[in-house]
Parts: C-alpha cells; sequence; structure tokens
C-alpha cells in the first residue's frame, strides 16, 4: 500500500511540475509577446505608409472613426507575433523537448529553421511581386463613371491574406519532408499523385486569392515549383531513414 501511494504521488509530483513548467512558459511568453506589440504600435504609422506606398495611384479611405486606430493595432498585433514568434516558439520547445528522442528533436529543429527562411521568402516575394501585379489588374477594371473608395481597412486585410497566404505555401516542401521524415508518406506515392497534387494546388490557390486567373496562377506557379523542391529534399530524407534502417538492423 505505502508502494502505491509513494507511486502515486510521485505521478502527481510529475503531474503538478509540468503545469507550474506550463504556467511558467505561458507568463514568459505573454510578457514578451506585449512588450513586442507595443513596440511595434510606435511604428505602425511607418509600416501603414510603406504598405500604403505599394499602391500609389490609390487613393484611399476610411470609413469609420475608429478604422485607421485599428488598422494600426492590427499592424502592432501582426508584427508582434512575427518579432516574437523566435521566443514563443523556443517556449513550446523547452517545454516539450525533453519528451522528443535525439533523431526527433534534430529533425524539428532542422524544419523549423528552414521553414523560417521559406516563410520569409513566400512573405518577401508576395510583397515585391505579387502584390503590385494584383493591385494593378483590379486597378485596371477603373471607370470615369464609378470613383473608387477603397477602405484602409480592406485594404490591409486584403495585403495580410496575401503575405500570409504566401508564406504558408512557401511551408510546402518542409511540410513533405516532415511527412517523410516520419514515414507517414513516401515519395513514390507524391511521384504517384503528382497528378491528383497539381489539381490540388490549383483549387487551393483557387480558395486562397481572388477570383481572378492572374493571381491564382501567380500563386499556383510557386506552389508547383515548391512541391518539386518538396519531392527532391523527401527523396535524400527517404534515403536517409532507408540508411539509418540497415544500420539498425546491422
Amino acid at each position: 500500500m505505502k508502494r502505491k501511494e509513494k507511486q502515486v504521488n510521485e505521478k502527481n509530483l510529475t503531474l503538478v511540475g509540468h503545469l507550474e513548467e506550463l504556467r511558467k512558459r505561458l507568463i514568459y511568453s505573454s510578457i514578451v509577446l506585449i512588450v513586442a506589440v507595443l513596440g511595434c504600435y510606435n511604428f505602425s504609422e511607418d509600416v501603414v505608409k510603406r504598405i500604403v506606398a505599394i499602391a500609389p495611384e490609390i487613393e484611399f479611405v476610411f470609413i469609420a472613426p475608429a478604422e485607421l486606430l485599428m488598422s494600426y493595432v492590427k499592424v502592432a498585433v501582426i508584427g508582434g507575433l512575427v518579432i516574437a514568434a523566435p521566443f514563443l516558439i523556443l517556449q513550446v520547445w523547452l517545454f516539450v523537448s525533453p519528451g522528443l528522442k535525439k533523431n526527433e528533436k534534430r529533425t524539428i529543429t532542422v524544419s523549423l529553421f528552414v521553414g523560417g527562411i521559406f516563410f520569409i521568402l513566400g512573405v518577401v516575394f508576395a510583397y515585391l511581386v505579387v502584390l503590385p501585379i494584383m493591385l494593378q489588374f483590379f486597378m485596371g477594371f477603373k471607370i470615369d463613371e464609378i470613383k473608387e473608395m477603397i477602405s484602409f481597412e480592406n485594404y490591409l486585410s486584403f495585403v495580410i491574406r496575401t503575405l500570409l497566404s504566401f508564406g504558408i505555401i512557401f511551408e510546402l516542401p518542409i511540410i513533405m519532408v516532415i511527412l517523410t521524415k516520419f514515414r507517414v508518406v513516401k515519395v513514390s506515392f507524391l511521384k504517384k499523385n503528382r497528378k491528383y497534387a497539381i489539381l490540388l494546388i490549383f483549387i487551393v490557390a483557387a480558395i486562397l486569392t481572388p477570383p481572378d486567373v492572374i493571381t491564382q496562377t501567380l500563386l499556383a506557379a510557386p506552389m508547383l515549383l515548391l512541391f518539386e523542391i518538396g519531392i527532391m529534399l523527401s527523396s535524400l530524407v527517404e534515403k536517409t531513414n532507408r540508411k539509418s534502417k540497415e544500420e539498425d538492423n546491422n
């Protein structure tokens, strides 16, 4: 009986310890996030001016008293999340890493690092290439009889959605590599179902972008290229898995 009580107490202590660790990580993350958001708010006006500079030919308006203020807040929150992201990811990593194996830690660490780079590349590509083309295309429908009155809130939401969509889409090779590393999918499966993947890519592009062919193509083309890159990287990972398995058997 005493031994059972001791085991129960050890389990309870372990659970309490995990909860205490989680609470500490959440407090640290909240403090850093709040500081980052407040810091970004000081630069939100400059960021807004840069976003407006993408479309210098458009005169934006705000149609509600608090609309521009809320736009500044939205920019500050997103900027704070971006700046605080490395620290937030680190806190999550410190909480979950003790339960992972060495090879799992290495795979996740590399994936997070490379994934961050790909996300930034997607955002930069959307900002420098996609957004100007999309805006030029949409403004091409302007006629003299109808005067455009574009709300900055709607424009900001459009810009943020486009940047995030391309950032997330550029994560495709990393997702494929992770699935291959943990043997969820095989490269032969990816190659065999390439035509279905192409169809799915165009469907996703149609969902994430406005209903026009140019924008959908601008999103689908990088996705197709990223899918092929993912297949190449997954092939290398699969060879590594095969060698590791052979070494374990020997």
